[in-house]
């Protein structure tokens, strides 16, 4: 099924809440200090994180305007799941899939330190039957092909979310869109981020 695009305007409104404000606040130094701590050992290939405040605007605006069809949200390569966190404070049924144990640790912190129920799995976000996908399109070694799929530990499917989103690497956009066209229900919405201000809102149709 083709991808239809939806403009976002990104009204700024609206405003981060208290709860919002101490969620970030914490993520950013847990972020931080996680990354302080990785420079004398091997780094985390793929480990960027996005415009928080810009993608909280977006996932408001999805909801304010009821673009999606529902309220079941995956963050896919979720680091520290600042982004499911986030829609969960939304009030969506939010999670996340990372691949990286170490990450989906912090991320499992973060959320319970908050008090929000957002799963976090420690998998592959490729859906099983993805990785001739991934093998055809991917441009980054760490996408790697073979591994457990996160789906599997949230006792779901990518069909039944809603809402996905993404920080695809660069050049690794064709990819994420293949995938979410492949496996996502007709309907979903998939967003994604590609900094300098520049994030993209997609249907399934």
């Amino acid at each position: 099924m083709p991808l239809e695009e939806i403009t976002l305007t990104l009204d700024r409104l609206p405003e981060p809440n208290d709860a919002v404000h101490a969620f970030l606040a914490d993520a950013d130094e847990r972020v931080e200090r996680f990354l302080r701590s990785q420079r004398h050992d091997e780094p985390i290939t793929g480990f960027v994180t996005s415009d928080f405040v810009m993608v909280y605007h977006a996932l408001a605006e999805v909801v304010d305007r009821r673009l999606s069809t529902g309220g079941r949200f995956c963050e896919w390569g979720c680091g520290f799941g600042v982004v499911a966190g986030l829609a969960a404070l939304l009030g969506q049924d939010a999670c996340g899939i990372e691949a990286h144990r170490g990450l989906a640790e912090a991320a499992r912190a973060l959320m319970d330190d908050h008090g929000l129920d957002v799963p976090i799995a420690h998998g592959s976000m490729i859906p099983e039957g993805g990785d001739a996908l991934v093998d055809a399109l991917a441009q980054q070694a760490w996408l790697r092909t073979g591994e457990t799929p996160g789906y599997e530990e949230l006792e779901t499917d990518a069909e039944d979310f809603d809402l996905f989103f993404a920080y695809p690497w660069p050049g690794e956009e064709e990819l994420i869109d293949a995938l979410f066209e492949r496996f996502a229900a007709s309907g979903a919405l998939l967003l994604t981020y590609h900094g300098l201000n520049d994030m993209r809102l997609q249907r399934k149709v």
